[in-house]
């Protein structure tokens, strides 16, 4: 999982948020406030596109840019990414310290992941019950 700085977050927040856009747009959006050029903005997009994290298509003399996954996509892929770091813990270890964890926000957390499995499973999930 590619590691993203503070400029390539909030330039893929605002792709998320508009579906699409080309550098003008993004620079409006996301550079101008935090008073850096529209080359800077265009470059963190040049290393979103080479880290596969948007697509472009070219419209006329520039390129318009789009997230090529959903947030939560890119959010699942690293705690996967994180957690198959972890050496040492068991499959079993980790998911009893994940809803451990879950467990500790509030009851309506578990009920949200009960919900999840529920819905995997229905998709066909793969299940040893």
């Amino acid at each position: 999982m590619p590691v993203l700085g503070a400029l390539e977050e909030a330039v893929l927040d605002h792709l998320w948020r508009v579906g699409e856009a080309d550098v003008q747009e993004t620079h409006r959006a996301v550079g101008a406030a935090r008073k850096i050029s529209v080359n800077t903005v265009g470059s963190a997009l040049e290393r979103l596109y080479k880290k596969e994290l948007v697509g472009r298509k070219k419209v006329s003399h520039a390129y318009r840019y789009h997230p090529t996954m959903a947030e939560a996509e890119l959010r699942a892929a690293r705690v996967l990414a994180a957690v198959g770091g972890i050496r040492g813990l068991s499959r079993e270890g980790i998911l009893a310290a994940f809803v451990d964890l879950v467990g500790e926000s509030d009851d309506h957390a578990l009920d949200n992941l009960e919900m999840l499995i529920a819905e995997r499973r229905a998709q066909g999930g793969k299940s040893k019950a």
